[in-house]
């Protein structure tokens, strides 16, 4: 297991270059871009990297905006530690993405000044679109994770949690198509799109009532027609159908479907209804690696909630839970922003630049080194994790 010289080391590393890391987690704040348009992001990271003599080359694994730098020797076991950076439409980093990339940066460089007193290898990987289109998934099926031993990664949050409650999620777009006419004039000789999206928000909308607990569908009006006088030809709308695994989310689906066809056929409409390729997977968490990140962000003053006294609390989605079906993986949560503050939120933006996210990300930093440098020296924390994983995935006999 890691030694106590070791530890200080990698720890004073990230105090030592805390100015550099969080002048990139500025940066990054200040200018959001979305799902796979991070091109500042991505340049500003591996400039870093590669500025601190970690070799890492963007436009990897049949994405633009994916990164990756590597070190170590190959005979030995694999820790990955993924950025993510992306923003939301509207309200910036108001999940904190800047936080996630700066931690990510932080613990791959830490590893990497220590780098030859390490066996195995590390892996410092960009992983845009974690909003939507599921941009781990995609890497994933051009081998972004094949070889890696254990994936590891932190959110930003209102509270320290050894991992993040997670449902699954799938996304789907849906256009009506009807008839133009004068709405006024000649009502008769228009099909109404807009009626056709609105029959199926209220048949989804009714559905609502007759889900578990722990399914949500939602969505928007992108698109509802031009004027009032003209009957709207065409609308549009986004939706997610969340539910607690994969199972669950195939199950849900084909109902909401039978929505916007409800949709189409009250209303004479023609109806376009399209499924992402990607639907995110529920998490599952790598409790031996899960436990110790939480020793070590414990031991740099942070206070944990234990994760039983979260039932019935909301869950969200993220990608990460794609790469947990894959390898050992953990997303713990790290509190940079009150507890009344949630992402998702303007609030939270700002939060994501104030002082309490910087040390979330300094803090991140430091507990996924330790963490990955715990999984590298330690074949007893290697094979306790592979256990859970072939438990939790039933790939054990």
């Amino acid at each position: 297991m890691l030694g106590d010289a070791l530890a200080n080391r990698i720890t004073r590393y990230v105090e030592d270059n805390a100015e550099m890391l969080l002048s990139v987690s500025h940066a990054i704040h200040e200018r959001p871009e979305l799902a796979f348009e991070e091109r500042f992001a991505c340049e500003t990271l591996v400039s870093a990297a590669n500025a601190a003599g970690l070799n890492t080359q963007a436009n990897v694994f049949g994405l633009e905006t994916a990164f990756e730098g590597s070190f170590g020797a190959d005979d030995g076991p694999t820790a990955a530690i993924l950025a993510e950076y992306d923003a939301l439409p509207g309200i910036g980093h108001a999940c904190g993405h800047n936080l996630i990339a700066t931690s990510a940066l932080g613990a791959a460089l830490a590893l990497h000044s220590i780098g030859g007193e390490l066996p195995g290898r590390v892996r410092f990987i960009g992983t845009p679109a974690e909003e939507r289109g599921g941009g781990k998934e995609l890497m994933a099926r051009n081998g972004a994770f094949e070889g890696v031993d254990a994936a590891m990664m932190i959110h930003p949050s209102g509270v320290n949690l050894a991992t993040m409650p997670c449902i699954s999620i799938a996304e789907v777009s849906v256009t009506y198509h009807g008839r133009s006419a004068h709405a006024s004039a000649m009502p008769h000789k228009g099909v109404n799109a807009l009626d056709g999206l609105l029959l199926a928000y209220q048949a989804i909308s009714n559905l609502r009532q007759h889900i578990r607990d722990n399914e949500r569908i939602h969505g928007i009006i992108t698109e509802g027609g031009q004027a009032p006088n003209i009957v709207p030809d065409k609308a549009s709308g986004d939706f997610y159908v969340r539910a607690a695994n994969e199972k669950a989310l195939e199950a849900l689906k084909p109902r909401v479907q039978a929505c916007f066809e409800a949709g189409a056929t009250g209303s004479g409409c023609e109806v376009d209804v399209k499924w992402a390729g990607v639907d995110y997977l529920d998490l599952n968490t790598n409790w031996p690696l899960a436990e110790r990140f939480q020793v070590h962000a414990e031991s740099l003053g942070r206070d944990f909630i234990p994760m039983e006294k979260l039932a019935g609390a909301g869950m969200g989605s993220t990608d990460m839970g794609n790469v947990s079906y894959r390898v050992p993986s953990i997303h713990p949560m790290l509190a940079s922003a009150p507890r009344n503050v949630v992402i998702h939120h303007p609030d939270f933006a700002e939060w994501a630049g104030s002082e309490m996210g910087d040390a979330a990300a300094l803090d991140g930093a430091k507990s996924l080194a330790l963490t990955a440098a715990d999984f590298l020296l330690s074949p007893e924390l290697q094979t306790q994790s592979r256990k859970a994983f072939e438990l939790s995935t039933g790939l054990a006999i």
